[in-house]
């Protein structure tokens, strides 16, 4: 039962054949033998998920069962758990344990999830391998010698690596999708809106998602109606109906797609990377999908606007990590400036500080116009060409990644090179658009990824095209090790 899907295993405890307990101590077991080699996780919750599987075994004797009952899941360390800390992958929050649950923790609380922990992550989101965690670097199960991707490589290494069916991860410019193509999985995210952000720590506001990590397309589409919906505590919550995604994926039916591959997303591609592209462009034209050429011109701009978007958003956001309210507070100051001053210095780690400077700095007077302001405008140029192909294509194909995972350490003295880890990955999250990473092959023994981007609040086409692609393939069945 450890390496089922999520699907198979709501089916067995459904049916009985496993109790929530027995397989929630697998998976625990699972992830202690592994954690010392791809240290995926921060805390491991193992008494309150022996807790709560326990509950649902009991509500399952009395014939209670709720949508998700006795699923094991684990958290990334981004979202704020009742009681347990919540460190978002930094020295700063290393002794915060948070009053209150996110929304996706309670929806998928009460939804019957057994969480098991809380996973690694880039510190603050901030970074492309999960190499800036406070924590120390997340492996990856296909080689521990390469980096899983990032900000979310703890929860996609431990999906990669069945010590868990499922997870959570958030994406700001491309941390689900980008470590899901580095892993071999499934990475989902949403429409901006579509899921809620509360009790998410905040990086980039306009830009943070939360999403799902999971062997397969099928498993994203169960877990995705159950964290979706409008949300009170949350103002940028869309107040839309959610759709049962994985009914409609299931559904037969003649609808053929029409799919646009951007120019700008293949012409500097590797030969390697590209022949594994078209590759999977050939499963879905023999599904009947029309393939058309588009150009998105301004998406090769989309890295550059990030990084002063994103970074003048931190820089705000992260403000409130001052000492003095909560998080670490040094021991090394005088005066109340010192306590600020040093508080920072000593919680943030190299990436953090960089991006907030690089967000101070463009938001600061004489530099907000010619800096922010011009690229809020770049991003909506990139937000127009997407709706522009929207009126001719109901999907647009690409490579997640440029390349496969990069050695630990290769690029952490190179800023730029680990930014353009998510030059195809970004754009989406300046438009707001939903997304998916899908594994479509290998190179050298790497997984590789084919993101499926979709109109505003298409999650369900994305899925069911994802859905179609599966099962003509097995690149999703493919486990590291074997």
């Amino acid at each position: 039962m450890t390496y089922a899907s999520v699907k198979q295993i709501l089916t067995g405890i459904k049916n009985k054949d496993i109790s929530a307990s027995e397989l929630t101590m697998e998976y625990l077991n699972r992830i202690k033998k592994s954690q010392s080699d791809l240290n995926c996780f921060i805390t491991l919750t193992e008494d309150t998920a022996l807790e709560a599987a326990r509950k649902v075994d009991k509500d399952i004797s009395k014939n209670i069962f709720k949508p998700l009952s006795g699923l094991p899941i684990a958290q990334k360390d981004i979202f704020c758990t009742k009681n347990i800390k919540t460190s978002c992958g930094s020295k700063m929050l290393d002794n915060f344990i948070s009053p209150y649950d996110a929304t996706v923790i309670e929806k998928l609380n009460d939804a019957g999830t057994v969480m098991l922990g809380k996973t690694n992550m880039d510190e603050f989101a901030m970074g492309s391998s999960n190499e800036t965690s406070f924590y120390g670097p997340v492996r990856n199960p296909w080689n521990h010698d390469y980096v899983p991707g990032g900000s979310s490589g703890g929860s996609a290494s431990a999906v990669a690596a069945r010590i868990s069916p499922c997870s959570t991860g958030t994406d700001t410019g491309g941390s689900i999708r980008q470590p899901a193509s580095l892993c071999g999985i499934c990475g989902l995210k949403p429409t901006y809106g579509r899921v809620s952000r509360f009790g998410m720590i905040a990086f980039a506001s306009s830009l943070d998602q939360a999403g799902l990590f999971t062997t397969d397309a099928l498993d994203a589409a169960i877990l995705l109606k159950e964290i979706s919906g409008h949300d009170k505590k949350d103002s940028t919550s869309s107040q839309r109906d959610v759709p049962d995604y994985y009914n409609y994926c299931i559904t037969e039916d003649k609808k053929k797609f029409t799919i646009g591959i951007p120019e700008e997303f293949v012409k500097e591609l590797n030969d390697d990377v590209k022949n594994t592209f078209y590759d999977a462009v050939k499963v879905l034209e023999k599904l009947g999908c029309e393939i058309k050429k588009i150009n998105l011109k301004y998406t090769g701009l989309g890295v550059s606007a990030y990084q002063v978007v994103a970074p003048a958003e931190c820089s705000s956001n992260l403000s409130r990590f001052d000492g003095v309210r909560f998080g670490h507070r040094s021991n090394n100051s005088s005066s109340l400036e010192e306590l600020y001053r040093e508080s920072r210095s000593e919680g943030f780690g190299k990436e953090v500080k960089r991006r907030i400077l690089v967000g101070t700095y463009a938001l600061s007077a004489g530099y907000y116009d010619a800096y922010y302001l011009k690229a809020q405008k770049v991003r909506n140029l990139i937000a127009q060409d997407f709706e522009n192909a929207f009126k001719e294509v109901d999907l647009i194909l690409g490579p997640t990644t440029p390349d496969i995972a990069f050695k630990i350490g290769e690029k952490m003295n190179d800023p730029i090179a680990m930014y353009l880890s998510d030059v195809y990955t970004v754009s989406t999250n300046l438009a707001g658009l939903p997304a998916m990473s899908i594994p479509m092959g290998f190179k050298n023994k790497m997984p590789l990824g084919l993101q499926i981007i979709g109109n505003h609040f298409d999650e369900e086409n994305i899925l069911k095209i994802s859905y179609l692609f599966q099962r003509e393939t097995e690149w999703h069945i493919k486990e590291p090790g074997k």
